[in-house]
């Protein structure tokens, strides 16, 4: 693949990424999103659709899920790379939705930095910025 190719590919993605942050509003439903920028110790958590909810977080991970990959085979066009990548994004959705819909019925008036972090996980590409650094150092060591 031409480096111009894999450059225009690599910077769509991330217009990508900054679409869908910037259209998050319009686009997913997160009563979360309003909260967490209002005066929330003092609050309450909002009435939720709690399936709505992990529906639309659902969908923004594999958007975000399937971006990445889309720059990890950019990056190292190594099937073994993306298929890993996809059971590592797939193990941590489950681990992290299950942590997430614990923490919303259980945590108490202003105790929802836990519930804020464990969000970010999961509607941010976060995960693409661990898995870059570590591929390239396993290819590296590997490649040796």
């Amino acid at each position: 693949m031409k480096i111009a190719i894999r450059v225009l590919v690599v910077f769509l993605c991330l217009v990508g990424f900054a679409f869908i942050r910037f259209r998050e509003s319009e686009l997913f439903y997160d009563p979360l999103i309003p909260f967490f920028k209002s005066n929330y110790q003092k609050m309450t958590l909002p009435d939720m659709e709690s399936w709505r909810l992990f529906f639309h977080i659902f969908l923004r991970y594999a958007l975000n899920m399937f971006l990445s990959l889309v720059i990890l085979w950019v990056a190292f066009r190594e099937r073994g790379i993306i298929k890993f990548a996809s059971l590592f994004y797939g193990v941590v959705f489950v681990v992290l939705i299950v942590i997430f819909s614990i923490l919303l019925k259980t945590q108490g008036l202003g105790e929802y930095l836990p519930i804020f972090y464990v969000r970010r996980f999961l509607i941010q590409p976060i995960l693409l910025f661990m898995l870059l650094p570590a591929f390239y150092y396993y290819r590296k060591v590997n490649n040796s």
